[in-house]
């Protein structure tokens, strides 16, 4: 493994581990939230000490950074190398003691993420990838399995899009339908082969997928936007409209059934 990949994903994996030590104090399930301005959800404590915890372990001079609980600074869209980051993805799962919340770190460079790691501390799971190197699954090589149709596959679902009837024309008992809260948990299962594919038509945020994109291609497997291309990072704007990923076999299969709901 080339020296520059295994430091990035040395420094991925001792930074997750400060972070799980900075959430350990509180409980999922009887934590205080508060809603952020805006209406752009909840937020804990224990939000702001993984995200400080993350700042301290990854970042160098030169380097940039994108987190969900950082002020934005665009001297980021400079920089060749930029860690992006979701300190605890998942609150509402977090705050309801529901095991399905994550700590999400990418590193992106020139705008493709080489590297990434997610751990779940309520399970103990831990995900670590990078380019050409493939993926560990609770430190054992993993990787999509290998479907070349939907019969039978396991596709995970935000359980805000199902309450709100998104899933409702995939609900055709062809594939189950299995919610889960955190969307870098959703892709981080992919990657290793725990369920099939995830996608969401609904608008997302750099922090809350870079670290699963880096995951399932690391595993070889797709990620596409809904403008069917592969996704590009460190943008101006960090709203991405929208992600596919899967196993290999299984891209054909998907974006022709998802083909009516995409751009471009």
């Amino acid at each position: 493994m080339p020296d520059r990949i295994l430091e990035v994903l040395e420094r991925i994996k001792a930074a997750l581990e400060e972070a799980a030590r900075a959430v350990s104090p509180f409980v999922s399930g009887a934590v205080k939230a508060e809603q952020k301005s805006h209406g752009r959800g909840p937020v804990t404590e224990a939000d702001h000490a993984s995200n400080h915890a993350l700042r301290e372990a990854l970042v160098r001079d030169g380097e940039g950074w994108l987190s969900e609980e950082s002020v934005d600074s665009p001297d980021r869209l400079g920089r060749e190398r930029v860690w992006i980051v979701d300190p605890l993805d998942g609150t509402l799962e977090f705050v309801s003691g529901i095991p399905e919340w994550c700590i999400s770190v990418a590193c992106v460079e020139d705008g493709r993420a080489i590297a990434g790691g997610i751990l779940n501390p309520a399970t103990g799971e831990v995900f670590l990838g990078a380019k050409g190197q493939g993926l560990t699954y609770n430190g054992k090589p993993a990787g999509p399995r290998p479907l070349s149709n939907l019969q039978g596959a396991v596709v995970l679902a935000s359980r805000s899009e199902i309450k709100r009837g998104e899933w409702e024309p995939f609900t055709n008992g062809l594939f189950t339908v299995q919610p889960m809260g955190s969307v870098a948990y959703k892709l981080a299962r992919v990657a290793a082969g725990v369920a099939d594919a995830t996608w969401t038509l609904t608008p997302k945020h750099e922090w809350d997928v870079a670290a699963g994109i880096a995951l399932v291609e690391a595993a070889g497997g797709f990620v596409v936007g809904l403008d069917r291309e592969p996704v590009r990072l460190n943008n101006q704007s960090a709203l991405l409209k929208g992600l596919i990923a899967a196993g290999p076999g299984l891209k054909q299969p998907i974006m022709s059934l998802l083909e009516p709901h995409l751009h471009g």
